[in-house]
């Protein structure tokens, strides 16, 4: 198998061959272009604190010692704001040597400022599971701006399957940006394509959201459903900058639109630890097509998840705040993200998790 992400295709031979397997049927709408979506199952269990099994624990042995109640998931249930759970998935891996995986939040759960990590038996390290593991998934749930009602088969994590060396250099990504531009404007390539913050809109003076204190639940199954004033304060500003509050959740946009080319696939990370008292989520992959002129992406943002941290901070129009480190596909996918899939963020400007009312 040549090196890189693997496409939909090879996921699809994956389940077929029992590298992926769960416990009902996998579902075709659970195959992106360059991931796979995890479902929950029937319980999540509520635990004193997050953790890692380590090396010589499963998490069943670990969640014996942790667990402080079991809540069923049949019909719904509240998991509370600031609570952690652990809730087994119904799919479970087999990779072969030379196979990793690397999993993130689902672009509307990163939005909720619901914190959710992958968890592997063994495993020393969140949303990464090693070559030649064989065995269940774990989600870890830590909702941290609103309580959410969640019920098994909801889509909160997703991953993809790496073979050898995927990453571009800055070499290849300038190569890739001259054959089809990744980016708006000339790009800053150091590491990967990094990307600024939007404080001067085109239009009006709505630059972001921040998220209230003291909102109401969110169901998981609602969409387009909740008026974004009932937990949403918006944030507005005449001059390009900002002041970020320590522990406030805020909803931002890049300035650049960014696209990804059909042959690659990109995940955001962290620019510099040194750039400011705040953290943009960078656990978000982007699958082929984003942003892509001919995937009717012309246009789209990457929004950005922004939670400041012990001191009030400055953030100014064009600062830049993270970066796109882009992989190479181990072929081009069958199916694009964008309208054949009727992916919900593709052409995306600021805009709210799709559970609230556009």
């Amino acid at each position: 198998m040549t090196s890189g992400v693997l496409s939909d295709r090879q996921i699809r031979e994956m389940v077929e061959n029992g590298g992926i397997s769960a416990a009902e049927p996998i579902l075709n709408d659970q195959i992106q272009p360059a991931s796979l979506d995890l479902r929950l199952g029937g319980v999540a269990y509520r635990v004193r604190a997050s953790f890692l099994p380590g090396k010589s624990s499963t998490v069943d042995q670990r969640l014996d010692e942790l667990t402080m109640h079991r809540v069923p998931l049949d019909g719904g249930a509240v998991l509370e704001k600031g609570c952690v759970y652990v809730v087994p998935l119904m799919e479970r891996l087999r990779l072969p040597m030379g196979m990793t995986a690397a999993a993130s939040a689902k672009s509307s759960i990163g939005r909720l400022d619901l914190m959710t990590r992958i968890i592997t038996d063994q495993g020393i390290e969140f949303d990464r599971v090693p070559e030649g593991y064989d065995g269940p998934l774990y989600a870890e749930l830590c909702p941290q701006s609103f309580s959410v009602v969640a019920q098994p088969g909801q889509l909160l994590n997703q991953v993809i399957f790496r073979k050898g060396k995927t990453l571009l250099s800055d070499e290849e990504l300038q190569a890739v940006h001259a054959r089809t531009p990744i980016v708006s404007g000339d790009p800053v390539i150091s590491d990967g394509l990094g990307f600024s913050v939007d404080l001067k809109p085109a239009e009006g003076d709505l630059v972001g959201y921040r998220a209230k204190r003291h909102s109401g639940v969110v169901d998981l199954s609602k969409l387009n459903h909740y008026d974004p004033a009932e937990y949403w304060e918006e944030v507005r500003t005449k001059d390009g900058r900002i002041i970020l509050d320590p522990g406030a959740f805020y909803i931002l946009v890049s300035r650049e639109a960014i696209a990804i080319p059909p042959d690659c696939a990109a995940e955001m990370a962290p620019y510099l630890a040194m750039v400011g008292e705040f953290r943009v989520h960078y656990a978000g992959f982007f699958d082929p097509g984003f942003g892509y002129d001919a995937a009717g992406g012309s246009g789209s943002r990457g929004v950005l998840e922004v939670r400041c941290h012990e001191a009030p901070f400055v953030l100014e129009h064009g600062q830049v705040v993270g970066r796109l480190v882009y992989e190479r596909m181990a072929e081009v996918p069958e199916q694009l993200y964008g309208i054949d899939i009727k992916s919900n963020y593709q052409g995306q400007g600021l805009k709210l998790s799709k559970h609230f009312k556009s």
